[in-house]
């Protein structure tokens, strides 16, 4: 066994409840404390010169100043997996274009179809594998990471194919999710429907049979597939097997009471949701996710993250990083800034970038620092915790630590 220590504060995040509004009041601090570590798992918590005299013929891994621990974060919804670059979109956008100007002059989300297509594989697990230890770098451990920008069959296993071979050169846990319904391609000849159903008989068997993604998610908006085409789409796929998360709610209201109803993991987005929606979702088990950094990229509002949690739903917050909407990447400055205009507690914040987010994946093993739980971590050089959303992202992990081993920075 291991012991690591002594931190100036550890904050457990241990017995939060998974939904509802929190007050700082109910953090769980330890103060001079240190994380005993059996193997790839958390064995204790507690006093680090306690558990240094408890525990004999332990590894000492002794920490050097001040420095704070929290469990690792936890990023639910991104799409770093893509070729190309969009930074003229960004230009344009900012400029006064509309997105239909801004699709018609060769950007949009085609623009990113057509350079992951044309991406070797080499060049894209290269450039996802930067991003994910950037990620890394912010004492992000868990990763989900989305298909969407190959749009056909051999464009979208290529994409899938990529990620896996990503979780097999990097120790953070990659979440794949397949995206093939971000969009009807603009070379497929039938409807949106057909292409649906392209999906469900032509690329989803292969994503099973590969064991390339166990999630599908969809972008149910005006501009890309209607309620009940999709609510058709994610009943088939469940029957498949596969879990659901959406693209719900970015810009026009409705489609979360789809996810609601069809039992998606998560509705993401959500910046148009209505106040009788906001209760339909609070009163469910899908996770409300908040994806702050598309509001940056694209100028529009934020997620209503004040009434979700006072509603009682299970909020979480991603970082949404594509090319796109969402250049930023960085999860800790843009939690920060939703906060700040959402009035979220650092509690509420710290929760939904752990423990919560994790639950949006199906996953319960991590989030928290607590007896047989996944041991990652990350550790920031500062002698109060509350400093690392005070700085906005500006103050940097120390050290991150994954399955209990410190990753090299």
């Amino acid at each position: 066994m291991k012991l690591i220590g002594p931190f100036k504060q550890i904050i457990t995040l241990s017995n939060l409840p998974l939904r509802g509004k929190l007050t700082d009041e109910q953090l769980e601090i330890i103060v001079d404390g240190g994380i005993l570590i059996d193997g790839d798992i958390i064995q204790k918590i507690g006093n680090f010169e306690k558990l240094r005299s408890e525990n004999q013929n332990i590894t000492l891994e002794e920490v050097q100043g001040e420095q704070i621990v929290l469990p690792a974060f936890v990023d639910s919804h991104t799409h770093i997996c893509f070729g190309g670059n969009r930074a003229n979109d960004f230009a344009m956008r900012n400029a006064g274009k509309t997105y239909l100007e801004i699709a018609e002059s060769g950007g949009g989300i085609w623009s990113s179809v057509l350079h992951t297509r044309n991406a070797s594989e080499e060049d894209l697990l290269k450039t996802l594998l930067e991003r994910i230890n950037f990620l890394v770098s912010l004492g992000i451990t868990t990763i989900e990471v989305k298909s969407g920008y190959g749009l056909d069959v051999e464009n979208e296993l290529k994409m899938l194919r990529m990620i896996q071979k990503a979780q097999r050169q990097t120790k953070a846990t990659l979440v794949p999710t397949c995206l093939s319904a971000h969009l009807k391609p603009r070379d497929f000849e039938g409807s949106n429907k057909e292409y649906l159903e392209f999906i469900i008989t032509e690329i989803l068997p292969k994503v099973k049979e590969e064991n390339l993604a166990k999630r599908v998610d969809i972008f149910i908006e005006k501009s890309a597939f209607q309620p009940e085409e999709s609510k058709d789409f994610l009943l088939k796929t469940k029957q498949l097997g596969f879990e659901i998360t959406v693209h719900a709610d970015q810009f026009t209201p409705g489609s979360s009471r789809i996810a609601v109803e069809v039992g998606a993991q998560s509705a993401d987005h959500l910046e148009a949701t209505i106040d009788e929606d906001i209760e339909f979702i609070a009163h469910s088990n899908t996770v409300a996710t908040a994806l702050p950094g598309a509001s940056l990229g694209l100028g529009e509002k934020f997620t209503p993250a004040r009434k979700l949690l006072d509603a009682g739903a299970i909020l979480a917050i991603a970082s949404d990083w594509n090319p796109g909407s969402a250049p930023m990447g960085n999860l800790i400055t843009q939690a920060s800034i939703l906060a700040t205009y959402q009035k979220l507690t650092t509690a509420e914040v710290l929760a939904g970038i752990t423990f919560r987010s994790a639950y949006a994946l199906g996953l319960e093993d991590r989030g928290r620092l607590e007896n047989g739980l996944k041991a990652d971590f990350v550790t920031f050089r500062t002698d109060n915790f509350q400093n690392v959303l005070y700085n906005q992202g500006s103050l940097k992990a120390e050290n991150v630590y994954i399955n209990g081993v410190r990753w090299d920075l």
